[in-house]
């Protein structure tokens, strides 16, 4: 663990390689698990402005799920989350033809729709961050479902830092994504 400004982050997003592999693993994490993708605070509000301009790249099951439980909800431990489709996949996403899960909220913003590209737990995956007083824990969320993401980026040598790079710098800034390759230059390798 180390610490870049006010936040303490894993050695794991530097040791671990990590490259999205959609057609292996069809977008799993959009569907699979209890909760909805976590929302921070002022995402809820992003949510329910732009929903009506949403609803033409969603399916009816996910317009369904969100005009019944609203743009958002909270979820059991107390946070703001995406609602779910019948207790699986997030009311947001959107399926291709070959059944790989994507991202209504995403599409909207390829095609220039909304300038809110989807909520930031999604374009940090699999990296997670938690809010506390004092510090704000930035950690790699393993879960069996990204194996074939592990095994492409080992293959393409990406860390998972780099990986979601964008979404560091959307959350934290360049300032801080700069010292966190800083630290990722002078880590040590493994031997």
């Amino acid at each position: 663990m180390f610490q870049i400004d006010k936040t303490l982050i894993s050695e794991d997003i530097i040791e671990h390689n990590f490259v999205c592999n959609l057609s292996a693993c069809k977008g799993a994490c959009c569907v699979e698990g209890e909760s909805g993708a976590p929302l921070e605070e002022e995402e809820t509000e992003i949510l329910a402005n732009i929903y009506p301009k949403l609803k033409p790249f969603l399916r009816e099951e996910g317009i369904g799920a969100i005009e019944a439980q609203g743009t958002f909800v909270k979820g059991w431990d107390g946070e703001w989350e995406t609602p779910l489709v019948q207790g699986k996949e997030c009311a947001y996403v959107t399926f291709t033809d070959n059944g790989i899960a994507k991202c209504g909220i995403e599409e909207a913003y390829n095609e220039g729709i909304v300038d809110f590209k989807k909520p930031v737990s999604c374009h940090l995956y699999p990296v997670r961050t938690r809010a506390y007083t004092e510090f704000t824990a930035v950690n790699y969320h393993k879960w069996e479902i990204c194996d074939p993401a592990c095994s492409l980026g080992a293959e393409l040598q990406v860390p998972i830092y780099k990986f979601v790079k964008e979404a560091l710098v959307r959350k934290f800034g360049v300032a801080w994504y700069e010292e966190l390759e800083q630290v990722a230059q002078d880590y040590p390798t493994k031997p």
